[in-house]
């Protein structure tokens, strides 16, 4: 009878201590590498805080941070005195500097971007003046210097970009989680959040078999942030909308193909940089992506069709305008997906020795682009607040890069929001 009056009594405390541990500080939604960043910065700042990140996934950076080419951006594109072009330049020194502090794989390879005909050209010289607005080292490459440099290359000129480099997002990302969880982080996978309500004193979430309470909700849910968003009654003037990049990966035989990265000027008009050559960081080369509309929000495959996501983006006010803006482009897009000879004549513009059938089959990812209601595209990041949440609106590429100053800015965020919380 004693022993089974403390087994009872036992079990009631550890059922009192599972049920005060649904209450947390801050929750975090998402295990890609911004939440991962996130978690970890926040932990560092709060460390008498207990801090959980959830996500629907069996494992961290399931998406857009494990399917991407692994690039570290320079910085080359962005509108001086944007947040993508700060917090990329940045990210780029502290990914290299966490890599090398944690014995991660990186290798600082450059980038040359290389211009084939005389439009491209043009766009070059304007591409190089971006660098230096943007304090970026770059050296522009006269024909003769850019074959030097790449003999298996055809181009007219190229700017080098030698700061980019590439890594393994999925390293560093789980690298940080481990951080985080060594401070005291809770990390839970295989929980979607399918319902999220502010409250007066916190925030209520989870789904049918577990629900928490926070104080402090930060999203870093990707193509799903504004969707989660939405369920808290945030308004907001945009819609994250699902664009498939398709990749191939070269045979063996092509892994010293090319000493650089190697990009295509692309159109300034496009938040996409066309396809590229990639020198991956396992040694292989990959050729892509491409962006095309997905048919939903993860839509991986060609044949994949989630209707209720797809008749969101057909509905959305902003679609059909961003459809007639970019009709041309996105035409050609779907074209060179369904014909393979399409997008090879963009591989081929600047390397003609590969062919058809040295495209072979490799994971395509989804890129997260915002569209505002008139039809735009959104070009920087972007965050909705509210007085308990703060959710990342939009963080395409180089998202991954500018993760450690995303978080940052995160956490900045935070600690303006904690003194209005601590008076509710």
């Amino acid at each position: 009878m004693t022993i089974r009056n403390k087994s009872s009594r036992i079990d009631v405390l550890i059922t009192r201590r599972v049920l005060a541990l649904e209450r947390y500080d801050f929750i975090i939604v998402g295990a890609g590498i911004v939440g991962a960043a996130t978690a970890y910065a926040l932990a560092q700042k709060y460390p008498n805080k207990n801090i959980l990140v959830v996500d629907k996934e069996k494992q961290c950076a399931s998406h857009q941070t494990g399917r991407n080419s692994g690039v570290i951006h320079a910085g080359v594109y962005y509108a001086p005195g944007s947040l993508k072009a700060q917090y990329c330049k940045e990210g780029l020194k502290r990914t290299i500097k966490f890599c090398q502090h944690y014995n991660l794989p990186y290798d600082q390879c450059g980038k040359l971007l290389v211009a084939t005909n005389a439009k491209e050209l043009k766009r070059m010289q304007d591409l190089y003046l971006r660098c230096q607005q943007n304090d970026i080292e770059s050296e522009l490459l006269t024909q003769a210097q850019l074959l030097e440099r790449e003999p298996n290359i055809d181009g007219l000129g190229a700017i080098f970009v030698k700061d980019t480099g590439i890594t393994n997002y999925t390293l560093i990302t789980s690298k940080l989680l481990e951080l985080f969880k060594e401070l005291g982080g809770e990390v839970i996978f295989n929980c979607p959040i399918e319902e999220v309500q502010e409250l007066q004193d916190g925030i209520s979430l989870g789904n049918t078999s577990h629900t928490f309470n926070t104080s402090y909700l930060i999203n870093c849910a990707g193509i799903y942030a504004d969707e989660l968003a939405q369920k808290l009654g945030l308004k907001f003037d945009f819609k994250l909308m699902p664009f498939r990049g398709e990749y191939f990966q070269l045979p063996a035989k092509y892994n010293q193909i090319v000493n650089h990265l190697i990009y295509p000027i692309p159109d300034p008009d496009l938040p996409f940089l066309g396809v590229h050559l990639t020198k991956m960081i396992d040694g292989s080369v990959t050729v892509g992506p491409n962006a095309v509309l997905a048919l939903g929000k993860q839509a991986y495959n060609k044949t994949d069709i989630h209707f209720s996501e797809l008749w969101k983006t057909l509905t959305y006010t902003g679609f059909w305008p961003m459809a007639k803006t970019h009709l041309s482009s996105g035409l050609a897009e779907q074209r060179d997906s369904i014909f393979v000879k399409g997008y090879l004549k963009k591989v081929q513009k600047y390397c003609p020795q590969i062919q058809k059938n040295d495209l072979l089959s490799y994971p395509s990812g989804i890129r997260a682009q915002a569209v505002n209601k008139d039809g735009s595209l959104m070009h920087d990041f972007s965050f909705i607040e509210s007085p308990r949440s703060l959710h990342v609106g939009n963080a395409p590429s180089p998202a991954a890069t500018s993760a450690m100053p995303i978080a940052d800015a995160i956490v900045d965020k935070v600690i303006e929001a904690m003194p209005a919380i601590k008076a509710s």
